[in-house]
């Protein structure tokens, strides 16, 4: 198997973004450095040997950037059995590739790195007749590791447990600062520091705060905006420790107390979600789910006038979308979207104990639905927990953030 770490990229001109590590590298490797990759040669017997290539050892680059682990302590402190910088990986990648039935790597993420691959393989190729033997077969090496992912160890909930109390920390502090007059960046700001007091690295994804009609948009981003007294501010925002990261939305009253057609919209969706968490066990589908929320939005949708017909031909014609036009549920894990497949044999996935996923219904009214109730027009209203599939159903990691409508109207008391 083949992994390439992460390589730095520029934000602009000669400045970086913020080094995050390939999560499939993180949790084979634990090195949380750019450049080089790792190898792992697997032995009939069972072995596996850990060959790693990495940034060498240079003072005068480590007062710039940090200190590096090092080709030494890519031995000592990472388990490899063989490391070399990675000025050698060209010259040594061909000798470890070699003879291997299969070859584990990623086609089609990185185009140097395919490049590289493409290399080694015509070389092999070109020496068969002077019995070298290239893998037969390249194989995605998802199939291996995001299974492992996808069911979590003790110590990865741990770290998704920690990374869910940062986050409802951040979201408490969000309802408290989002006062009229604020705006969506300073309400942003507020999320994001309650992320690092409490211990984490910061946000595990772009953090999405969306006063007034923006909450309509589903990946809007903090902006200008003013948070105006009789808006409603949805934030969606997961902070991110060591490596996990949690991923929670909720909708509170700009002016601390939500006004009715507000309150009934969010009534609905609690309602939903509430019953959608209920759902998560062990052998259930996150299609099942999905479209348990979709028939009881579309009975409140009908209910509420948003919507005309029956329930039946409202979601065959998939009018509902017009007001819920997302899934209800992902994986979650080192990446907010999580890896692993949520088919398996052309059929839904069911769920084991161990997974982890969000249950996020929402209900988008757009600012110019003429069809819409005045008062129900720009407003957007999402719930979102984080859920982890125990062997007697489910547990709600991200159960201390409020959402009940005296509980947020509480924390958000002017």
């Amino acid at each position: 198997m083949l992994l390439p770490a992460a390589e730095e990229k520029l934000r602009n001109a000669d400045t970086e973004h913020l080094f995050r590590q390939d999560s499939d590298y993180h949790y084979v490797v634990g090195l949380d450095e750019p450049e080089g990759c790792a190898v792992l040669l697997a032995a009939p017997s069972g072995e596996v040997k850990l060959v790693l290539f990495v940034r060498p050892r240079d003072r005068e680059k480590e007062i710039w950037t940090g200190r590096r682990a090092g080709v030494e302590g890519a031995k000592e402190r990472y388990g490899a059995d063989e490391a070399y910088t990675v000025a050698e990986m060209d010259e040594k990648l061909p000798a470890l590739l070699e003879g291997a039935e299969t070859l584990w790597f990623r086609l089609g993420e990185d185009a140097g790195w395919d490049a590289r691959v493409a290399r080694i393989l015509r070389g092999l190729r070109g020496g068969a007749r002077l019995g070298k033997h290239p893998p037969r077969a390249i194989v995605e090496p998802g199939r291996v590791l995001h299974e492992q992912r996808l069911v979590k160890s003790p110590e990865e909930l741990k770290r998704l447990r920690k990374a869910a109390e940062i986050t409802a920390e951040a979201h408490m502090a969000a309802m408290r600062d989002g006062q009229p007059g604020r705006r969506e960046h300073q309400v942003q700001a507020e999320i994001e520091y309650a992320f690092r007091r409490r211990g984490g690295s910061g946000p595990g994804y772009g953090t999405i705060v969306a006063t007034g009609a923006n909450s309509t948009i589903l990946h809007y981003r903090a902006g200008p905006d003013v948070l105006k007294d009789g808006d409603v501010c949805l934030v969606d925002a997961g902070g991110e420790y060591d490596f996990y990261t949690a991923d929670v939305t909720r909708t509170f009253p700009v002016s601390g107390d939500f006004t009715k057609p507000q309150r009934v919209l969010y009534e609905l969706c609690l309602d939903v979600q509430k019953q959608a968490i209920e759902a998560v066990k062990p052998g259930t589908t996150l299609d099942a789910i999905h479209d348990l929320v979709v028939r009881k939005l579309t009975e409140g949708f009908i209910s509420l006038g948003l919507l005309q017909g029956n329930v039946e031909e409202r979601i065959a014609d998939k009018s509902f979308r017009k007001y819920y036009m997302h899934r209800t549920s992902h994986w979650l894990g080192m990446d907010v979207h999580d890896v692993g497949d949520y088919y398996v044999d052309g059929k839904p996935r069911p769920l084991v104990p161990g997974m982890v996923l969000t249950v996020e219904p929402g209900i988008y009214v757009a600012e110019d639905d003429e069809t819409a109730p005045p008062e129900m027009r720009g407003v957007g209203i999402r719930i979102e927990d984080d859920v982890l599939v125990t062997p007697e159903g489910h547990e709600n990691l991200t159960a201390a953030v409020p959402k009940e409508v005296a509980e947020v109207e509480a924390v958000c008391v002017r």
